[in-house]
C-alpha cells in the first residue's frame, strides 16, 4: 500500500518518469506500471474455492421456486442433505430473496393536526391506593404524531367510563383534538368483528361529540402505534427509576413535571417536540364548547335509593343523606369526585339538588362514610322509634244476637219454633 502511494505520487506530484522512480524505490518496471494503472489500492483476495452447497444448489433453487417460505431445514430433508445445516441455511438466505416477493417497511411521515396514538401503560410500581391496598392502576398515554408531545394519566380503573374521562382530561390540557386517535383492540375501545373494526356505543358517542375519528389497529399490528409505544418504554426507563409514590395523586403530580421537561428534549430525528407543538395545535380541531356528558361524569347511573341510603361505584358502597331514602337518585362520577343528586330536582328547572359527595376511592371493596349522612341516619331512626303509639282500649262492646234477629223480623218465627218443639 505504502509502495503503491509513493509510485504515484512521485509521478503525479514530482513528475518523475518510471526509470528513476525504479531507481530510487528498488522495484519493476512492470510494478511501477501497475500501480500507475490502477486507481484503487492493491488488495490481496483469495482465489474462490467451490462450497459443499454448489452441488445442490440447482435442487435448492427448484424448491425455492416453487415454495419461496420453505424452512432451511424441510429443504434439508428433502435433498437429502447429510453435512453440515450452517452452509446450507447461509446459501438458503442468500438464494430465497431471488424468488420470494420484497416486503420494505413504509415510513410514516404525519401532518400536523392528524392524529395521536394512544395506549395503556402499566407501570411496574406498587402505588398505595389506601386502606392498605397498594397496586398499579392504568396510565392513558397519548403521543401526538407530528410534534410528538407525550401527554399521560394514571386512570383508577381500564374501563370504559374512566377511559372517556382521561380522555377528555388529557386533550383539555392540549386545547385542542387530533383529527383521529388511534387505539389499538381494546375492550373498552372497540375490537374487530368479522374482520371490520367495530367501536363501543360510548366511545362511538364521544367521537361524534368531538368531531373525529378512531382508527383500530389490526390485531397483532404493534408496528401500527410505535410511538406510543416507545413512549410507554421511555416512561419506564426515564420516568420510573429512583421514584416512590405515596398516592395516586402524587404518582400523577410527579409524572406532569417529568412531561414538562420531557417534552423538551432533543429528538433524534426532529428536534425538540416542544418546538413543533404550535404547529400542530393549530391544525388540530378545537374543543366543544360543552364537554361531552360522558366525558365530564363518565360514571352515570339512576337508581332508587334503598333503605341503608348507600349506592356502588367501581366495587366501592359510598353514603347518601337518608333524606333521599325511596327517591330516584342519579350517580355520577369522574376521575376525582363521586356526585349523587335528585332526579326530582334535574326535572325541575334546571335545579340541581345534592344529597352526596365523595372522593374517589381507589382502593376495593370499600365503604365510604360521610359523618353527616350517619349522624341524619341516626336521628331519623330515633325519631321514629319515639313517635306515640295510639292506646287500646280495655274494654271491647259486644252485640246481642238477638238484635240482629229483631232487625230482621224473626223474633216471631223463632218463638212459634220453640213453642212447637216443647208440646
Amino acid at each position: 500500500m505504502e509502495d503503491w502511494a509513493e509510485i504515484r505520487r512521485l509521478h503525479r506530484a514530482e513528475g518523475m518518469p518510471i526509470k528513476a522512480i525504479v531507481r530510487q524505490l528498488g522495484v519493476g518496471r512492470n510494478t511501477v506500471r501497475r500501480a500507475l494503472a490502477a486507481d484503487a489500492p492493491p488488495k490481496y483476495q483469495r482465489s474462490a474455492r467451490g462450497s459443499i452447497v454448489d452441488d445442490v444448489e440447482p435442487r435448492v433453487r427448484e424448491l425455492l421456486a416453487e415454495w419461496p417460505t420453505m424452512p432451511a431445514t424441510v429443504i434439508a430433508e428433502r435433498i437429502g442433505w447429510d453435512r453440515s445445516l450452517t452452509v446450507l441455511k447461509d446459501r438458503v438466505r442468500e438464494l430465497r430473496p431471488q424468488y420470494q416477493p420484497p416486503d420494505p417497511a413504509s415510513r410514516t411521515e404525519y401532518r400536523p393536526g392528524e392524529l395521536a396514538q394512544c395506549d395503556l401503560w402499566f407501570p411496574p410500581a406498587r402505588v398505595p391506593l389506601g386502606a392498605g391496598q397498594v397496586g398499579s392502576p392504568p396510565v392513558l398515554v397519548m403521543v401526538s404524531g407530528y410534534s410528538r408531545i407525550m401527554t399521560a394519566r394514571m386512570l383508577p380503573s381500564r374501563q370504559g367510563p374512566d377511559l372517556l374521562a382521561g380522555h377528555w382530561h388529557l386533550l383539555s390540557g392540549w386545547g385542542a383534538v387530533p383529527r383521529a386517535l388511534v387505539w389499538d383492540n381494546e375492550s373498552a375501545v372497540g375490537s374487530w368483528r368479522a374482520g371490520r373494526p367495530a367501536l363501543i356505543e360510548a366511545m362511538s358517542g364521544f367521537r361524534g361529540a368531538l368531531g373525529i375519528k378512531v382508527v383500530q389497529c389490526r390485531p397483532g399490528d404493534p408496528e401500527a402505534k410505535g410511538l406510543v409505544e416507545r413512549a410507554n418504554k421511555y416512561l419506564e426507563t426515564s420516568f420510573l427509576p429512583g421514584r416512590g409514590f405515596s398516592s395516586p395523586g402524587d404518582f400523577n403530580g410527579q409524572l406532569g413535571v417529568w412531561l414538562a421537561r420531557a417534552n423538551q428534549r432533543h429528538h433524534r430525528r426532529l428536534s425538540r417536540p416542544l418546538d413543533r407543538w404550535k404547529a400542530d395545535r393549530d391544525a388540530m380541531v378545537a374543543l366543544p364548547p360543552l364537554a361531552p356528558a360522558r366525558a365530564t361524569s363518565g360514571w352515570t347511573t339512576s337508581l332508587r335509593l334503598p333503605r341503608d341510603h348507600y349506592v356502588r361505584l367501581d366495587a366501592n358502597d359510598y353514603s347518601v343523606h337518608p333524606s333521599a331514602v325511596g327517591r330516584r337518585v342519579v350517580v355520577s362520577a369522574d376521575l376525582e369526585q363521586v356526585t349523587v343528586t335528585l332526579a326530582e330536582g334535574r326535572a325541575a328547572a334546571g335545579e340541581v339538588v345534592r344529597v352526596a359527595r365523595h372522593d374517589r376511592c381507589w382502593a376495593r371493596h370499600q365503604t365510604i362514610t360521610d359523618p353527616v349522612h350517619a349522624d341524619a341516619a341516626a336521628r331519623l331512626r330515633q325519631a321514629r322509634r319515639d313517635q306515640p303509639v295510639a292506646a287500646a282500649h280495655d274494654e271491647v262492646a259486644y252485640r246481642d244476637l238477638g238484635d240482629y234477629d229483631r232487625l230482621f223480623g224473626l223474633v216471631d218465627d223463632i218463638d212459634n219454633d220453640i213453642d212447637a218443639q216443647a208440646v
